[in-house]
């Protein structure tokens, strides 16, 4: 019978700008390769209200320059109606427009991504220290009396 799995893996991202996109893509690939998961669920979150996580091209890098010019033109920092004390709305309602979570699949030990797609933390209140929690949800078949 199968068993399911659940494992909870940290990367930790270090940013630059206010405002960036950070590929780790390489970092989730590398997780599901060392713990030799074939296939599975995985789930990956920010836990932070100002940097969103998504899925986006990955080949050419105006997509992203363009993608944050966007959202600083929709989302400027400053607004006269923002009332938050920290200076920081902009980046709460950039994240909002994001999300916070991305959900993958890994088939055949693979992140199954399209052919122009990767995974990306996107930082809206920069340069911080950033962690995204990946959850890899995969099934254990058991084979006779051992695991």
């Amino acid at each position: 019978m199968p068993t399911s799995i659940l494992n909870t893996e940290e990367i930790r991202v270090s940013t630059d700008q206010r405002n960036q996109m950070i590929e780790v893509t390489a970092q989730i690939q590398e997780l599901v390769r060392a713990k030799r998961i074939e296939d599975a669920i995985i789930y990956v979150y920010s836990p932070h209200t100002t940097a969103g996580v998504c899925i986006q091209e990955n080949a050419d890098p105006d997509v992203r320059k363009d993608l944050l010019a966007k959202l600083e033109q929709l989302i400027p920092k400053s607004e006269s109606f923002y009332r938050h004390g920290e200076g920081n709305s902009d980046s709460h309602l950039k994240t909002v427009l994001t999300g916070s979570s991305a959900t993958l699949f890994a088939t055949r030990g693979k992140l199954a991504l399209g052919q122009w797609q990767g995974v990306y933390l996107c930082e809206f209140d920069g340069p911080r220290e950033r962690t995204l929690w990946v959850r890899i949800v995969h099934q254990r078949v058991q084979t006779g009396d051992r695991d």
